[in-house]
């Protein structure tokens, strides 16, 4: 382990903040797993309506978290910079600005539900758009809320206590599970069974965390006044951060989107192969979601307080710490994978190939999405998001969207084709991003 000269974050400190939000996110995906289980009682229309109108709700979290994440920037920023009230206002403006958003997407799409999923899936059955109407219909009355719980979950993790959104998420996460039970499996509600239970776990996780913001126990906390005063200049500091980071996600979701159709042209076992796959990546990517929040918080707490060494210093550190539980975590899930796969009604042809692209991906999820992904999030923490939005958007759509289909297509490898892409794209901008670091270019960027 690296030698801590700084002392700023020493490791019983970094563990405090790792491990409540490895579980909370491994509770969410464990959870999610048991839910999608769930929805399958409900009937196929039901899970195909869900599974569609989750994709569509998809750009929405991303906008919510893009502005999340500006905040927590802006607010670990000035808790580094010994400014409280800077920080308190920051996150005021932050729940007022999300709040008005999400509840203008809400309204947009109460209204318009059926022609925006006319426009985006209106050549399914009928059964499976009315299924994507009652669901759509139900959960976008959530959207403020899902908007709510990420404001006051960055304060928390800017403060360092990711323990608080870990037992919110723990309790928010059993109550939507016993729910989901009751209404599909006892009360038979279909689809709303499975909708009105996401909307009161999600209205449960904003109200939770919105009372204990307001604590003054905490030294950046919510006031009604920063509430319900407009600062021009605060949120500019927050959307500096949050846009980029908003139009980066959006294009990754886009180009995601297009290499869904190009699996499309694939074999069914390719298909079935491929979904099942991304299940297992996104618990083999557990980790690393776990570890933005840290890269934020310490980083923007160093660079507010000026000390640019001690943030490359803690860049280099959470890295190595990253690598090598990336590294652990991969090999576990990869190790699983053959249970997971015997609880499926798949044929052998499809095993095999969801195995060949878990361990693909699980080796290049080890050592190059760290670099790519959480390193870049040590950079925006530090304020340089023009320079990482312009590389991600550029390795998404020529490594990713590119490689993917000459891959896929022009080599005949099919979906394995279209998984080396998206592993090139980690290798690129990871290589990127690490010359940027070694640069100190992205230190000379201000933020509060």
């Amino acid at each position: 382990m690296l030698k801590d000269n700084y002392g700023l974050f020493p490791n019983k400190k970094l563990k405090d903040m790792i491990v409540p939000m490895f579980f909370e996110q491994l509770l969410v995906m464990l959870v999610g797993l048991v839910d999608t289980f769930v929805i399958t009682y409900a009937g196929e229309s039901a899970v195909s309506g869900v599974s569609l109108v989750n994709q569509f709700t998809t750009i929405f979290m991303y906008l919510f978290t893009a502005l999340a994440s500006g905040g927590a920037v802006v607010i670990s920023q000035y808790i580094g910079k010994k400014e409280p009230g800077n920080a308190s206002k920051t996150s005021g403006q932050l729940l007022m600005s999300s709040t008005l958003i999400s509840m203008v997407i809400m309204t947009v799409v109460l209204i318009f539900n059926r022609q925006l999923m006319g426009l985006m899936f209106g050549k399914v059955d009928s059964d499976v758009m009315n299924a994507c109407l009652t669901y759509l219909r139900i959960t976008a009355i959530s959207y403020p809320f899902i908007a709510i719980y990420n404001a006051g979950a960055s304060l928390f993790r800017s403060l360092g206590k990711t323990s608080v959104t870990m037992k919110i998420s723990i309790v928010s996460n059993v109550v939507n599970l016993v729910l989901d039970f009751i209404c599909v499996m006892v009360l038979r509600w279909g689809v709303a069974g499975v909708a009105w239970p996401t909307v009161l776990a999600r209205a449960l996780s904003a109200v939770a965390i919105t009372y204990l913001a307001f604590s003054k126990k905490n030294p950046v906390h919510f006031t009604v006044n920063n509430i319900f005063t407009w600062d021009g200049s605060l949120l500019k500091k927050v959307l500096s951060i949050a846009v980029p980071n908003g139009v980066e996600n959006g294009v990754f979701q886009l180009v995601k989107v297009a290499l869904s159709s190009v699996v499309a042209m694939f074999g069914t076992y390719q298909i079935a192969a491929n979904g099942v796959a991304q299940s297992i990546w996104s618990l083999a990517a557990v980790f690393g979601m776990a570890m933005a929040p840290v890269f934020t918080t310490v980083v923007g707490q160093c660079m507010g307080s000026g000390n640019k060494d001690a943030a490359a210093f803690y860049i280099k550190k959470l890295m190595a710490i990253n690598v090598v539980l990336s590294t652990l975590w991969n090999g576990i899930v990869l190790a699983i994978t053959p249970i997971i796969l015997s609880f499926n009604n798949l044929s052998e042809e499809t095993r095999h190939l969801v195995l060949i692209l878990v361990i693909i991906h699980n080796v290049f999820n080890s050592f190059a999405l760290p670099f790519s992904g959480n390193l870049g999030t040590g950079l925006r923490a530090a304020g340089d998001v023009k320079y990482t939005m312009l590389v991600s958007i550029a390795s998404t759509v020529f490594g990713r969207g590119v490689l993917s289909l000459i891959f896929a297509l022009v080599f005949n490898m099919g979906v394995i084709g279209i998984a080396f892409a998206m592993c090139a794209d980690w290798c690129i901008r990871g290589f990127v991003f690490l010359l940027r670091y070694k640069s100190k270019k992205w230190q000379n960027f201000r933020v509060v």
